[in-house]
């Protein structure tokens, strides 16, 4: 491949994630409510790209479970169904409480500091209001305890979730209790104890789970 070719790659990828993040983004947000139509001629004219980048992008979001195919020529915003949500916070029990685990076995002074820092930058996201700033900074947060796991397979499993882990960190009517959640868990983790790390991650995505299910379904279940 030539110089000019792999710039040209490196472009389209480029223009591939941004209109991919820029989606995502609108469809946390519910600008683009479930049922909405995507239309690749459409959206390349708003984000002045061609259609190439924004098709790509929309199978990315295909694959992280924000976008569905009715048919050949009709591309929608998914409905997201209870038990969509159920089987995430599955995958999120299982592999979150192992994630917990594994941070505090492997975490050093660095690794903490840097996790302060993110439960500091919640709270400051949680006083602000704003529920994309609330959700961005409370995903880092989990995102940065995958990282001290060091486990890269681990890794490669949660981050197709992170779109839809945004997601689920609007789903709640207390971003105060959210945060207090994940000032807890920082502190399990820096107590050096990785089973209490994992019993607290574990409670953690029970709790949301609980919390979710009920504004979005109308579950109360306590499971």
């Amino acid at each position: 491949m030539t110089t000019e070719q792999t710039a040209t790659v490196l472009e389209w990828t480029r223009l591939r994630d941004e209109v991919c993040e820029q989606l995502r983004d609108r469809i946390i947000a519910g600008q683009f409510e479930p049922g909405h139509r995507l239309v690749e001629r459409d959206l390349a004219e708003q984000f002045g790209v061609s259609r190439i980048p924004v098709r790509e992008a929309i199978q990315t979001l295909i694959t992280e479970g924000f976008v569905e195919v009715l048919s050949p020529r009709k591309i929608v915003v998914k409905r997201i169904s209870q038990r969509d949500v159920e089987e995430l916070f599955g995958v999120r029990e299982a592999l979150e409480t192992y994630a917990a685990r594994e941070a505090t076995l492997r975490a050093d002074a660095g690794d903490l500091r840097t996790l302060a820092r993110l439960v500091e930058k919640a709270r400051r996201a949680t006083l602000s209001g704003h529920p994309d700033r609330i959700s961005r900074a409370n995903a880092e947060f989990h995102r940065h305890i995958i990282d001290m796991a060091g486990n890269r397979l681990l890794a490669d499993l949660l981050r197709p979730l992170e779109g839809r882990l945004r997601w689920l960190f609007q789903q709640t009517d207390d971003p105060g209790q959210l945060w207090c959640e994940h000032r807890a868990l920082y502190e399990a983790i820096a107590s050096g104890d990785a089973q209490i790390a994992a019993d607290h991650a574990l409670r953690h995505v029970r709790e949301n789970r609980a919390i979710a299910l009920n504004l979005l379904f109308g579950d109360d279940r306590m499971q």
